[in-house]
């Protein structure tokens, strides 16, 4: 009989362990999703800035507005660039330190995401270890009388 209420008990905390498991595995997967979005955008900005870097002052371009539409615009200075810096502040910025900011922006972004994806890694492991020992555990309560 203590055998069996062990047995209830460790099914029980194992059942709250894979859910708080699964909500954390939620969670790293939108976060990787976040940052993937995020390393998108900055690849954007970088081929921008190598297409600006082409062109000369005054050349006429197309900006993207969204929703697949686009105004004509010309390039008063292909060396000067605005960049965000975070919580709604810009700075301007020569072309090539753009391209740094950015550069380690990227950078700093896929170690987070290097990161992020271990965790998910590792809780997916433990996911599948503890669905395991959740089947085990409920095969041989139902094995028992």
């Amino acid at each position: 009989m203590a055998e069996r209420a062990k047995s209830e008990e460790e099914l029980r905390k194992l059942s709250i362990e894979m859910r708080y498991l699964e909500q954390t595995a939620d969670a790293l997967q939108q976060r990787i999703s976040l940052v993937n979005s995020a390393l998108t955008d900055i690849s954007y900005a970088n081929m921008t800035l190598d297409g600006i870097e082409k062109e000369k002052e005054n050349s006429q371009l197309l900006v993207p507005i969204g929703g697949s539409s686009y105004v004509k615009a010309k390039i008063a200075d292909t060396n000067k660039v605005i960049i965000g810096l975070g919580a709604g502040v810009s700075v301007e910025k020569t072309l090539p330190e753009a391209k740094v900011m950015l550069k380690e922006r990227q950078d700093e972004l896929e170690k987070t995401m290097n990161s992020a994806q271990q965790q998910f890694t590792q809780v997916a492991e433990r996911i599948n270890s503890g669905r395991s020992r959740l089947e085990t555990l409920l095969g041989a309560r139902e094995g028992k009388p």
